[in-house]
Formats: structure tokens, sequence, C-alpha cells
């Protein structure tokens, strides 16, 4: 699991992406494991990060919501869903604070 959310960070940091955050959400919903979030400046930067995504994880992706505006995109590998905001959407939604109980996972440690 570990490797899985060190690849997809990986990628999401050689694409720029902002703010990259990992929460173990394994003991509070059977949703998934975890939930992986990070920003974008723009739609354009969004949809760069996801066709990264797509390009170098095709075969672990079960389901992407979100390409038709690329404001907020949700990329569902199972035990670990991928959320890609634009800036102003993140700040809005804020899933760290509805996650709260959510332990977050250190980067640098995986």
């Amino acid at each position: 699991m570990e490797q899985k959310i060190y690849e997809i960070v990986k990628l999401l940091s050689d694409k720029k992406a902002q703010d990259i955050v990992v929460l173990d959400i394994s003991k509070l919903t059977i949703i998934a494991d975890y939930f992986i979030i990070c920003s974008a400046s723009n739609v354009q930067h969004v949809k760069a990060i996801v066709d990264e995504i797509e390009e170098k994880e095709p075969m672990h992706i079960l389901r992407i919501e979100g390409k038709e505006s690329f404001r907020w995109v949700v990329i569902d590998f199972g035990d670990i869903i991928l959320h890609i905001f634009h800036e102003k959407e993140r700040e809005f939604y804020n899933l760290e604070r509805l996650w709260i109980d959510a332990q977050k996972v250190e980067i640098a440690a995986l």
C-alpha cells in the first residue's frame, strides 16, 4: 500500500501539484483506506495532473469523476481515493476539515 501511495504522490509532485496531503481514513469509513488530496492553480494544471495519472497508472484506476470541468477530479484506485482540486474548490470544500479525525500520513516517511 505504501508503495502505491508513494508512486501517486511522486507523480503529483512531478507535475507540481500543491499542498499534497495523505489521510489515513481506514478507521473511519469503509469507502477507502486513504485519501490523497492536492491542489492545482488552474483548470489546465488540474487537467495536466489528471492526464499524467491516467498515463502512468491506468491499470490501477477504477473510476474517474469530474473531468467535465476539471475543478475537482476524483480518481478511485479502490483502497486509495485521489482528490485533485482547483485551489478555490479545495478551499471551499475543505476535505481536511471534514475528515479532521483522520490520521495525517507523513509523506516524507513513505
